[in-house]
């Protein structure tokens, strides 16, 4: 403590021993020019302002000065003097004023106008502000007359050791590779000192370490943290927490200091190989495991971390290094041991392999330590599982002839346990790939029979699927498909392969080429179709026609002589026998059509007609038809002339004294009654009579004239009847000559085939089944009146 009392006292009191010898003297020279300011102390200027005195003789004031001290942080009981401004115009006398203006004049600085001492009222900071720029002026205190021009001059304030270093950027991480040796780089710290740099140490700093040895070192003026230990490793210290000091003063005692904390991290390297936690591992495997499922897992473990501690597992030695295989899982580093052939039990119940474990990427600086890798061993014992039944092939192949005899044996598939076990096996066919049930298996030796006949032409293969199933397990099934080929016999005769009919020439020539004909054969010899032709043994020694086998297996029929006439002969049948090369052959017959034509000079025909000989000489045959379409037409004019005046009928005219309000509807259709299973044509509505033009209402007279409207066309039978309907009330009601009682309605077409008969009772005056209402009177009284009223007698009739 009295160390730092001295060091504080000797701090404050240099300033203000060289201010009192620099600032405070009056010199008094020659007269100079008042607008200059001399420096304290420069020999330089003295000798510029003797040459002046020389030149000019002129006298200046001699007070001079340059600036001012004044120590921070200082406080007293009373105002620091910070120094004191006199002007040779001052004879000591009280007439001059001195006056102070600039930074902190009047607040901060105070000046004694008759002295011209300047105080520090307040307690500075220099590192709040360093200096500050003042003007000082000598006025006459009566006339306030500026005796001296205006003169500027600087208070600096003097710094002390007031403020420790400091880390601004701190705390600090760094990181450096395990194993790394003495001396490496590490990091850089740095720390600010708010003490003036240029004026003593209280700037000056130096670095330290006060907690992290002896692992780290620091250099005292850079502050650069080097590793101070070899061989650092992480995988037995991973962190380090390292404190830094800094202090001020050159580390002197009675400095500041200040402190932060860095963290240093060793980063991992490839110093460590992996390691099997055991040297020998058992696992076991059902014999019917998947192919590429994993069974087991083993893990090399490694101190590394990240891309260090990443291995890879081979298996290098051992009886199923085809059986087995062994990947990487990339999140957990472990050895995955999976299937890559399918086990058998009974073949081979256990394997021994031996699997290595090596880092990936390896740092050559460790390779002396050893190699980098491990081994271990593994045992894996294949364990006895249910298996289906195995065939004795994939797949099989049988062959049948189409006329092969029922429940004849058609081939025999095989199939067998392979389990130690071996259970019996019973053979099916699954019926949804036989669905017509067409072959039968036996179910103790698999041989597969014929249940139904084949027919190659209908079907040349059929594809079956046989199922086999364990006896003493049904869970445990096997399939195998079975392709049958039906092979061909000679079942099916030859024919012509379409309907032929020859047309022969009158004028043709013998030896001429009538038809050719082909013949088609649904069976499918090896050798292909070979055809024999022939004649039925009676027309072999036929006058008018022979036959020709071609090279194409087909056949010509040729014209023994000319002169064929159509009066003569219109048509020739032609038996021929087709046969077919098969074993045993197989044959039949068709016969041939020639028919006799008339033909032009180059053999084209033109009439096959024998009617064509009786036609009237020069007439031919388009003005035969012309002349038939004529008489058709003129018969018809004539029938259908006749059929409308048979149903023309005189109009009904209703006389005034004959009116009885009846509705008289003529029906020319009655309708189909129970025959009728048409849908209703709402055209028969329509009176065509009346298409044309309107048609007037016969039990009146009009008294205006309406308007005939247009001509209704036929309607179709899907007609809207309630448009139909709607559109008769409209006419009606807009119709001035329209009576408002029922008039007579006129229908186009009664209908036909009705059982009832007609319903009309316009003739039932003139039916001899005149109805007999004597029965009325058994009703009861009051029928009987009504049975009297129409019961009448033979006057009656007569009257």
């Amino acid at each position: 403590m009295p160390e730092r009392l001295t060091e504080m006292l000797m701090d404050t009191w240099t300033p203000l021993i060289i201010l009192w010898i620099t600032v405070l003297p009056s010199i008094y020279m020659a007269p100079v020019n008042q607008s200059q300011v001399l420096p304290s102390g420069s020999s330089t200027g003295l000798k510029r302002l003797n040459e002046e005195q020389r030149v000019l003789h002129r006298s200046k004031r001699g007070w001079v000065w340059n600036q001012m001290f004044v120590l921070e942080e200082f406080s007293g009981p009373e105002p620091i003097l910070v120094g004191r401004l006199h002007t040779d115009l001052d004879p000591g006398s009280s007439k001059i004023k001195y006056i102070l203006s600039g930074d902190g004049a009047g607040t901060i600085f105070v000046i004694n106008d008759k002295t011209g001492d300047i105080h520090a009222m307040k307690r500075l900071d220099r590192e709040e502000k360093a200096e500050y720029t003042l003007t000082a002026q000598a006025v006459d205190r009566d006339t306030n007359q500026p005796l001296e021009p205006p003169s500027e001059f600087i208070i600096k304030v003097q710094d002390i050791n007031d403020n420790a270093p400091e880390f601004v950027e701190g705390p600090y991480h760094a990181t450096v590779p395990e194993m790394s040796v003495v001396g490496t780089f590490v990091t850089k710290v740095t720390a600010t000192d708010a003490d003036d740099p240029v004026y003593g140490n209280s700037a000056k700093l130096v670095y330290s370490i006060l907690e992290g040895q002896p692992y780290f070192s620091i250099e005292p003026h850079t502050a650069i943290i080097k590793t101070a230990l070899p061989n650092m490793d992480r995988e037995a210290k991973e962190e380090y927490f390292v404190v830094i000091q800094a202090k001020d003063m050159g580390g002197h005692m009675g400095g500041l200091s200040g402190t932060t904390t860095v963290t240093i991290t060793l980063t991992d390297v490839n110093d460590n190989p992996p390691k099997f936690a055991q040297s020998l591992y058992h696992f076991s495997v059902m014999e019917d495991v998947a192919l590429g499922e994993p069974i087991g897992r083993v893990k090399a473990n490694d101190l590394d971390i990240g891309e260090n501690a990443k291995s890879s597992y081979d298996i290098i030695e051992g009886d199923g290094m085809d059986i087995f295989e062994i990947t990487t899982d990339a999140h957990t580093q472990d050895g995955i041991i999976r299937v890559r052939k399918p086990l058998d039990f009974e073949t081979k119940k256990s394997y021994t392999l031996k699997v290595e474990a090596a880092n990936i990427h390896i740092d050559p600086r460790f390779l002396s330590g050893g190699p980098f890798k491990d081994m271990a061993t593994m045992k894996i014992v294949v364990e006895d599982a249910d298996e289906p039944p195995v065939f004795s092939s994939p797949t099989y192949l049988l062959e049948v002839h189409e006329n092969a005899a029922l429940n004849s044996v058609l081939g025999q598939v095989t199939a067998h346990d392979p389990d130690a076990s071996s259970s019996p096996i019973r053979f099916s066919i699954d019926r949804h790939t036989d669905l017509e049930r067409q072959f039968n298996i036996n179910a103790e030796d698999g041989k597969i029979t014929l249940a139904t006949p084949l027919d190659r032409e209908t079907s040349t293969w059929h594809n079956i699927t046989i199922v086999a199933t364990e006896t003493r397990n049904h869970s445990q099934v096997s399939r195998v498909p079975v392709a049958i080929k039906v092979l061909d016999v000679n079942d099916n005769a030859p024919e012509f392969a379409s309907e032929h009919e020859a047309f022969l020439c009158e004028n043709g020539k013998p030896g001429q080429v009538i038809q050719i004909v082909s013949a088609v054969d649904k069976d499918d010899p090896k050798n292909g179709h070979y055809f024999l032709y022939s004649l039925l043994p009676e027309m072999v020694n036929n006058p008018n026609f022979t036959i020709k086998k071609n090279e194409d297996n087909t056949l010509s029929i040729l014209a023994k002589h000319s002169g064929f006439s159509r009066q003569k002969q219109e048509v020739y049948l032609l038996p021929i026998v087709i046969s077919d090369s098969g074993t045993p052959p197989m044959s039949s017959t068709s016969t041939l059509t020639i028919r006799v034509c008339g033909c032009s000079s180059d053999g084209i025909v033109q009439s096959c007609n024998v009617e064509a000989y009786v036609l009237p000489i020069g007439l031919s045959m388009g003005a035969l038809i012309a002349i038939l379409a004529c008489i058709i037409l003129l018969l018809v004019i004539v029938v259908l002339f006749v059929t409308l005046r048979r149903h023309k009928n005189e109009p009904l005219i209703i006389k005034d004294d004959e009116d009885v309000r009846e509705n008289i509807i003529r029906y020319d259709d009655e309708g189909g009654g129970e025959e009728d299973t048409e849908a209703f044509d709402i055209a028969t509505l329509q009176n065509p009579d009346g298409i044309n033009g309107f048609l007037p209402r016969k039990d009146i007279k009009p008294d205006l004239q309406f308007m005939p409207r247009q001509g209704l066309a036929p309607v179709p039978n899907g007609v809207d009847v309630d448009e139909f309907i709607n559109v008769r009330l409209h006419e009606a009601d807009n119709d001035p000559t329209a009576p408002p009682y029922d008039s007579i309605q006129i229908y186009g077409y009664e209908g036909k085939g009705s059982a009832a008969g007609s319903l009309s009772s316009l003739e039932s005056s003139t039916s001899d089944s005149d109805q007999n209402f004597d029965y009325l009177s058994e009703w009861g009284p009051r029928f009987k009146r009504l049975g009297e009223l129409y019961s009448v007698g033979e006057s009656d009739k007569e009257t």
